[in-house]
C-alpha cells in the first residue's frame, strides 16, 4: 500500500509528530493523537515531504502579502503533474491554505523535514527545486519571495552557489527544455560548470546531477511516487544543457 493509502485505508493509524504532523491532522480534520502506532520508514519520509511540499508553498506565495491567481495555478499545475487522486488534491490543498496562516512555523517544518529525510541532499534539493519552480510561477521571483528561498536554503543546509544554480536550471528549462530554446550559458549553470571546464569535467558533473535526479533513486530514499514525474523533467532537463554543451566543444 502506498504512503497516502496507510492515511486513509485505516489499516492502521499512524502518527508523524512535531509540525508537519499538526499540519497534516490539520488538513485531514482530524488531531494525531487519537490515532495509534507509526508510519516509518520511507512511506514516513514520503509523508514528511509532501506535507512540507505544500504547505512551504502556500508560505511562498503569500510572502508578498498576496497569494496571485499564477501562484495558485502553479500549485495546481504541480498537483495535475502529480496526477493525485481528488483526496490527495484536496489535502494538498488544505495544506497549501495552512501555509498562508501569519503564523506558520517555517523554521520548525524545516527543521523537522531536514530531520525525516535524514539529511539527503539530493531528496531536500528537489524539495527546493519545487519551491524555486512554484515561486517563478508568475514569470519573475519577488525579493520578499526570494529573501525565503535563501532562508530556507541556509536551514536546509544549501549554500548560496547552489541556490544560483537551481535558479539556472529552471530558467534554462523554462526557455524551451530543448537545445533549440535552452542558452549555452544558462546550460554551463545547469551542469555548474564553468566554459573553460574540461569535457571530463563536464562529463562528470553531468553523471552527479543524472544521479542525484534519477527518479528510482529519489523514490527508494522518501520521494513520494507522485513526484516521480518531477524528478524526470528534470533529468530531461540537465541532458538537455549536456548534449547542448556537447554539440558546441563536438564532443
Amino acid at each position: 500500500m502506498s504512503w497516502w493509502g496507510k492515511l486513509f485505508g485505516g489499516t492502521f493509524g499512524f502518527m508523524l509528530g512535531g509540525p508537519l504532523g499538526a499540519l497534516l491532522g490539520a488538513a485531514l480534520g482530524h488531531g494525531l493523537d487519537n490515532k495509534v502506532g507509526h508510519i516509518r520508514g520511507r512511506q514516513r519520509v514520503q509523508t514528511a515531504f509532501f506535507t512540507a511540499t505544500f504547505s512551504v508553498m502556500g508560505h511562498l506565495a503569500k510572502a508578498d502579502g498576496r497569494v496571485s491567481e499564477s501562484e495558485i495555478q502553479m500549485a495546481r499545475t504541480l498537483m495535475d503533474q502529480m496526477q493525485l487522486n481528488p483526496t490527495l488534491k484536496k489535502m494538498a490543498i488544505k495544506l497549501f491554505n495552512e501555509g498562508k496562516a501569519e503564523d506558520f512555523p517555517l523554521d520548525d517544518v524545516l527543521d523537522q523535514l531536514r530531520r525525516e529525510c535524514m539529511r539527503r541532499h539530493d531528496l531536500m534539493r528537489v524539495f527546493l527545486e519545487i519551491q524555486l519552480q512554484a515561486s517563478y510561477a508568475d514569470g519573475s521571483l519577488e525579493q520578499a519571495e526570494k529573501r525565503i528561498l535563501l532562508h530556507i536554503c541556509e536551514r536546509l543546509g544549501f549554500s548560496r552557489a547552489e541556490f544560483d544554480q537551481i535558479e539556472a536550471m529552471l530558467r534554462g528549462g523554462g526557455r524551451g527544455g530543448r537545445s533549440g530554446g535552452m542558452l549555452l550559458d544558462d546550460a554551463y549553470k545547469i551542469l555548474d560548470v564553468s566554459k573553460n571546464a574540461t569535457d571530463a569535467e563536464v562529463k562528470k558533473a553531468y553523471r552527479k546531477l543524472t544521479s542525484q535526479h534519477h527518479p528510482d533513486k529519489l523514490v527508494a530514499k522518501g520521494l513520494p511516487e507522485e513526484m516521480m514525474k518531477i524528478a524526470a523533467d528534470k533529468t530531461h532537463e540537465i541532458r538537455t544543457a549536456y548534449e547542448l554543451i556537447k554539440k558546441e566543444r563536438g564532443m
